[in-house]
């Protein structure tokens, strides 16, 4: 198994096209005030493997995709670890059973 950390709350700006900077450019037009990261496993289909960790960030009007990118790069940092310990302690079946 596979984790990926996606730059987005999944299922907002995900699939294919909506990778690094294009995801923070997306949503920056869409004027979303809120953020960040998706860690999940990966699977055949473009960010829809099972969820294991999200984090979200605040964001204000005068944020540019940079920004953003940044905002959500410092919770990155954090996911990925807590993920790391969280399909450690519950193994990676339960994720997929869930779903």
């Amino acid at each position: 198994s596979v984790l990926n950390i996606h730059p987005s709350l999944i299922p907002s700006f995900c699939g294919p096209g909506f990778y690094g900077h294009h995801v923070h450019e997306a949503v920056k037009a869409r004027g979303c005030m809120v953020s960040g990261c998706t860690v999940h496993f990966a699977n055949e289909v473009y960010d829809e493997g099972p969820i294991v960790v999200q984090k979200c960030v605040s964001l204000e009007y005068s944020d540019t995709p940079d920004d953003i990118a940044d905002k959500v790069f410092a919770v990155e940092c954090e996911a990925f670890p807590e993920a790391i310990n969280r399909v450690d302690e519950l193994g990676v079946d339960f994720f997929w059973n869930r779903v």
